[in-house]
């Protein structure tokens, strides 16, 4: 079974600026996307970037303009480059990849931005 792991994340102050790395553990030949979720306190998961796998992006307009979405493919590896940050990026962010069936998710990271 494939995993997948993050690295990076942290606390930074506003407008700084943090790099999130996930790594799978095997080659994944089947997906639809890789995505990055962060989910807030008392708040509602959400999806934040995708990259699929031609290399399409799309972001949620709350970081659009801000956040990166990046895949390496000979390393297996996504990155989600997060600039410009804001006190409510504060959140656990997930790594995700969407497959048809048995998705994988990320252990999750703790990212804190502080005012």
């Amino acid at each position: 079974q494939v995993q997948l792991v993050q690295s990076g994340g942290g606390s930074v102050q506003t407008g700084g600026s943090l790099r999130l790395s996930c790594a799978a553990s095997g080659s994944i030949k089947s997906f639809n996307f890789w995505g990055w979720h962060r989910q807030a306190p008392g708040k509602q998961r959400e999806l934040v970037a995708y990259i699929t796998g031609g290399g399409d992006t799309q972001y949620s307009d709350y970081v659009k303009g801000r956040f990166t979405i990046a895949r390496d493919n000979a390393r297996n590896t996504v990155y989600l480059q997060m600039n410009s940050l804001k006190p409510e990026d504060t959140a656990v962010y997930h790594c995700y990849v969407d497959r048809d069936v048995n998705n994988l998710w990320g252990q999750g990271t703790q990212v804190t931005v502080s005012s």
